[in-house]
């Protein structure tokens, strides 16, 4: 009686080890592999395993895919010598779970295609989903149409050295998994299908999670990447650039996002932010505090005002997730940065000579809190200098603080410039992320990077007029002479009429001096401004309407023209394309 129950024993120890091994992988490729240790050598000497190409995800209604792909890995192959088995009964011996060799790595690999008849042996054993017996000897017809006849058996004796076991995930047939045993073993027996099938089944539920979770997490990055703005906008006056890196496979996707958006005046505000956590929920949550803050900065709000705004919208959300959010504006013309920042970290500003400082910006609290307090703090943004967001993932590493994280980028970003020529803003990225590789991440990385080269003073003018009938004259004498200034006089005729239609339309509105304004550029810049929220929209006149075709000959004669409200009231702005430079029409 005890010689009867000590193999069954043994098998239970072998079945619990086993799973709890399968269960360990985290996607198909460390599924498959977990299943080759534990069955090679202890229980086959050799493994293989098909898998419907494409695989059924989840509860899809698709129709059954027709191609089954052999996968295999580096370390189990029909080729290796059988190995000693582990330690156990002479019958079944027992496997224990195996710690990974060291610089073992996963290599799972397809390489043959198969594809069964509809009416097939197969085909009917994976309807069924039962394990099967089979004879090596002459090499069965559903061993053949399985291997394809590349891998099969030949030389084998006769025996039931073979078992193929379905693959059946929750609610798909998934493929099968064929084990082979060589002369020097035992047949199989009715008990090692019992075995055969668990090890399939646990094997089918690890692939079909790792499926689900595979599928979930492409979602989830495509969802962020598609909040992420496609490309930067390019203002004058600064160099704009970005790097997005999602963290490994085997974490969620995360709420990081960075943006760059043009304001009136030729500023741009830069962005970064992390809403706190890895799911689903959070790139939601991140989508809609981007869009938030692009709509908040197209006011032309302070910095401090934007976050203040959106902290009480995040508040409103009734999300748990809190964010951090750092928001800068800068001015080209006046070289200028104003800075809020909402618990984020701090910003590092790489000097024309190559220092790097970590800029002193109050953090505030985090979005989403309802605290407020948020300050703007305004700074000195010198032509050359170059300014660095980044979210946590960058600084922060299991071996070092975010504070530590921080101080290296400063002295990474340091040695990088400190050479006799600025490295360009796209090698700046890449030397910031240093040696980050994809497996090492456990969050994502968000950097935006711009290099402030700001607008020379004798590119402006800028005026204030009084709000009257003569304005529009005095608008076009003082374009005029602008433009003669700065040997533009091709540009005048032009110009002057779009600068009189415009300042006549904000006459007719302001109740204040409106502002003109001249910038010259990659292109002729004009912006006139007043205090009316009433934004102008270009209609089409009647023959017998005395008004109503300005914004029409602004329309037609401009290289583009545009209208923003902002804090203080309206910009309408028009650009023309310089001598030389009509082609851009």
């Amino acid at each position: 009686m005890p010689d009867a129950v000590e193999p069954q024993t043994d098998r239970l120890r072998y079945l619990d080890a086993a799973t709890r091994q399968i269960a360990r992988g985290m996607n198909l490729d460390e599924t498959l592999y977990e299943l080759c240790r534990v069955a090679v050598p202890a229980f086959a000497d050799a493994a293989f395993v098909h898998l419907y190409d494409p695989l059924p995800v989840g509860d899809e209604v698709t129709a059954a895919p027709g191609v089954l792909r052999l996968h295999t890995t580096d370390r189990v192959s029909p080729q290796e010598p059988p190995r000693p088995a582990l330690t156990g009964s002479p019958g079944f011996p027992a496997a224990p779970e195996l710690p990974d060799p060291p610089g073992s790595e996963p290599a799972v690999q397809p390489t043959e295609v198969v594809r069964p008849a509809a009416d097939g042996q197969l085909a009917k054993l994976l309807e069924e989903g039962r394990p099967v017996l089979g004879s090596t000897a002459g090499v069965p017809s559903t061993a053949a149409e399985l291997l394809g006849g590349a891998n099969a058996p030949q030389a084998m004796p006769p025996g039931q050295r073979l078992i193929i076991a379905p693959l059946h995930g929750r609610s798909h047939a998934l493929g099968s998994v064929v084990l082979l045993r060589g002369p020097g073993r035992a047949d199989f027996t009715g008990d090692d299908l019992l075995v055969a099938s668990q090890l399939a089944t646990h094997t089918a539920l690890g692939i079909d999670k790792a499926m689900l979770f595979a599928r979930e997490a492409s979602v989830a990055d495509a969802l962020q990447r598609t909040m992420l703005p496609p490309s930067l906008p390019e203002p004058p006056g600064v160099r704009l650039a970005s790097r997005y890196l999602p963290a490994s496979r085997t974490a969620q996707v995360g709420g990081d996002w960075y943006d760059a958006i043009p304001l009136p005046g030729n500023r741009v505000a830069l962005v970064i932010g992390d809403v706190m956590g890895h799911s689903m929920t959070s790139a939601a949550i991140m989508g809609q505090l981007r869009t938030t803050v692009q709509t908040l900065a197209l006011l032309d709000l302070p910095p401090d005002e934007v976050l203040h705004h959106l902290d009480e919208q995040a508040v409103r959300l009734g999300t748990e997730h809190t964010a951090t959010c750092l928001y800068a504006m800068y001015d080209p013309v006046l070289h200028r940065l104003l800075v809020s920042n909402a618990g984020h970290l701090p910003p590092v500003l790489l000097h024309p000579d190559g220092r790097g400082e970590i800029l002193r910006v109050p953090p505030g609290a985090p979005i989403g809190v309802g605290i407020g307090g948020f300050e703007s703090t305004e700074l000195h943004a010198p032509a050359g200098a170059t300014l660095l967001l980044y979210t946590d993932g960058l600084v922060e590493s299991r071996d070092a603080d975010v504070l530590t994280g921080v101080e290296r980028l400063r002295a990474r970003l340091r040695a990088v410039a400190s050479g006799p020529v600025p490295p360009v803003l796209e090698t700046l990225c890449d030397e910031a992320l240093g040696t980050v590789r994809a497996g090492d991440r456990d969050d994502d990385i968000a950097l935006l990077a711009a290099r402030f080269e700001g607008i020379l003073p004798e590119t402006v003018a800028y005026w204030y007029l009084a709000p009257r009938p003569q304005t529009a004259g005095q608008a076009r004498r003082l374009t005029r002479r602008t433009l003669h200034l700065w040997g533009l006089d091709s540009l005048m005729e032009s110009t002057e009429l779009l600068v009189s239609e415009v300042v006549a339309n904000a006459v007719r509105f302001a109740s204040r001096p409106i502002t003109l304004r001249l910038l010259c550029t990659d292109v002729l810049r004009c912006e006139v401004g007043d205090d009316s929220p009433v934004v102008p929209r270009m209609r089409h006149a009647r023959l017998s309407d005395e008004g109503g075709r300005g914004l029409f000959l602004v329309d037609q004669l401009a290289l583009r023209w545009g209208a923003t409200r902002v804090s203080t009231g309206k910009v309408v702005w028009f650009e023309q394309p310089l001598p030389g430079d009509q082609g851009r029409g």
